[in-house]
């Protein structure tokens, strides 16, 4: 590999730690369409790399993990073609790696980007990399956090425009509110921030987004789903209609005139470019699984389930909270709103009972309230906008900042969170 080959940098990375915690990825962009290639000597190197593989940020990168270091990195190529990033791990004396990577100069690709994991934290040898053209040197031990961080100054333009947060909400059985639920968030975010939101109605033959904000686009999600060689920001801003100052909804055509069945990959394309579009995207997900509702989910910013006081939610929400723990391990856990609450008649299991059972908290609990629900649904308007003193409408502003990022707000006893579940016990 030439000198020319590498991409020089000024000043020595700090120390990374091996402690890691969700936070610590949630402002790291994916990283882009590439190839990556690890060569690892030990597990506590090689361990961090594969958990980083598995991240939903690394959904379109093509990553391999071998153990040997550098020699094994010369001996590897000698017959194969390399990737777009070579990561190595070694413990060797600086004369040993200078004279390695001098023999894997060789059977590279000059284009090829190396970064080094070392075991020397030495400013002289950081320095003679560099010189050398070596992209990064990192010190062992070394967190998912650090891995992505360096990738992504690698591959992502630094110029580029930030993407918007995707939030996807999704029942944990039918008929639980979720949509609901979901574009009440989104318009509680459009107006509390002042910030554009995009929502999308993912239920193609019977979503009710275009009923709930009281719109009847002549285009919409369909248009974009169907012709994804068309999806740009320009295209997607003409199928999107305008349901507030800064909310936009891409909508259902809730019609049966045909069989929408999707691909896995089939609504990537618009969620990126939707992303690209608003700072935030609310995802209106259906109660169905398949590959496109998993590979949605398993990618989305925040993930929020929708549930009742029930035996077949409680059931469903505990395998959907365990199946997404496993599908985005370095994220923090789904996120739970309990609606409904308070049925009149109805045999519910408790709210402490129900969130025992699952060792969580929720984010909101929402009181079963038909009038204010069924007055806004019939007048195509938000819950704000049909009683904005409600207690409900602060539980959902209060979820509105925990799923945006924003974190939960205090809010005074009498309303909100806290009052609801006050009214609960005395019934």
């Amino acid at each position: 590999m030439s000198d020319a080959a590498f991409k020089d940098k000024n000043e020595m990375t700090a120390t990374p730690g091996s402690s890691f915690e969700p936070d610590d990825l949630q402002n790291v962009r994916p990283v882009p369409r590439i190839t990556i290639q690890a060569f690892c000597e030990t597990q506590g190197v090689s361990g961090p790399i594969e958990r980083m593989a598995e991240d939903r940020r690394m959904a379109k990168a093509q990553m391999r993990v071998y153990m040997g270091g550098i020699g094994a990195a010369v001996e590897f190529y000698q017959s194969a073609p390399t990737p777009n990033l070579i990561i190595l791990e070694t413990a060797a004396r600086p004369d040993e790696l200078m004279s390695g990577l001098n023999e894997l100069a060789e059977v590279c690709d000059p284009s090829t980007r190396v970064v080094i994991i070392g075991h020397h934290n030495d400013v002289a040898l950081y320095r003679e990399l560099v010189r050398n053209g070596i992209s990064e040197y990192i010190v062992a031990p070394v967190s998912i956090a650090d891995l992505m961080a360096v990738i992504t100054t690698l591959f992502v333009d630094p110029d580029a425009d930030p993407l918007g947060r995707t939030m996807a909400f999704i029942g944990a059985k039918g008929g639980v509110g979720s949509s609901t639920i979901a574009h009440n968030v989104a318009w509680s975010v459009s107006t509390l921030f002042q910030n554009e939101v995009v929502v999308a109605d993912m239920d193609l033959p019977f979503g009710t987004a275009n009923i709930n904000f009281d719109q009847d686009p002549a285009q919409g999600i369909a248009d974009a789903v169907f012709s994804p060689e068309r999806i740009d920001e320009v295209y997607l801003d003409r199928l999107l209609s305008t349901c507030a100052e800064h909310l936009s909804l891409l909508a259902a055509p809730s019609m049966l005139d045909k069989v929408y069945d999707f691909g896995q990959e089939d609504f990537a394309q618009l969620i990126d470019v939707a992303q690209r579009t608003a700072p935030s995207v609310v995802l209106d997900i259906p109660h169905v699984w398949n590959g496109w509702t998993r590979t949605t989910l398993s990618r989305a910013d925040e993930v929020v389930i929708v549930a009742t006081p029930e035996l077949a939610n409680l059931r469903n929400t505990k395998n959907m909270i365990d199946t997404l723990k496993k599908l985005r391990p370095n994220d923090f856990a789904p996120k739970l709103v309990l609606n409904q609450v308070g049925v009149p008649k109805r045999p519910e299991i408790a709210v402490n009972d129900f969130l025992d059972s699952l060792d969580m908290e929720a984010s909101a609990i929402i009181p079963f309230d038909p009038h204010l629900f069924g007055t806004a649904s019939n007048n195509g308007r938000m819950l704000a906008e049909s009683d904005s003193a409600s207690p409900i409408v602060a539980t959902i502003s209060e979820l509105a900042h925990i799923v945006s990022g924003r974190g939960a707000v205090s809010v005074k006893p009498k309303g909100g969170l806290k009052g609801i579940l006050a009214k609960l016990k005395k019934k």
